[in-house]
């Protein structure tokens, strides 16, 4: 199994930045790609943004593109998610996620292995 632990949340005022960090232990190994989604209050987990392990394609979505950055270090098993230019509509629990599967998803379902989440408040 995976183990991933998520850090880095906390409160921002707009305009801001955050670093979120996500530390994988386990069988990491059979994890082809890695993930960041957030899910805000009353609404559905969505994507934010991917990255795989070995080459480092990554793949943002359209509301972060431009404004975060996924990144990971293999030495230590770990992603990272630098959030600049934050908005209050960035607002959200933030999750990392692992799946074995070569193609990239943005459909939360296909993920393999969760984290806990880390929340992240940007104020107005």
């Amino acid at each position: 199994q995976v183990q991933l632990v998520e850090s880095g949340g906390g409160l921002v005022q707009a305009g801001g930045s955050l670093r979120l960090s996500c530390a994988a232990s386990g069988r990491t190994a059979i994890t082809t790609r890695m993930y960041w989604f957030r899910q805000a209050p009353g609404k559905e987990r969505e994507f934010v943004a991917t990255i795989r392990w070995i080459g480092g394609t990554t793949y943002y979505a359209d509301s972060v593109k431009g404004r975060f950055t996924i990144s990971k270090d293999n030495a230590k098993n770990s992603l990272d998610l630098q959030m600049n230019s934050l908005k209050p509509e960035d607002t959200a629990v933030y999750y990392c996620a692992a799946s074995g599967g070569m193609v990239i998803t943005t459909q939360p379902a296909r993920m393999d292995y969760w984290g806990k989440g880390t929340l992240v408040t940007v104020s107005s």
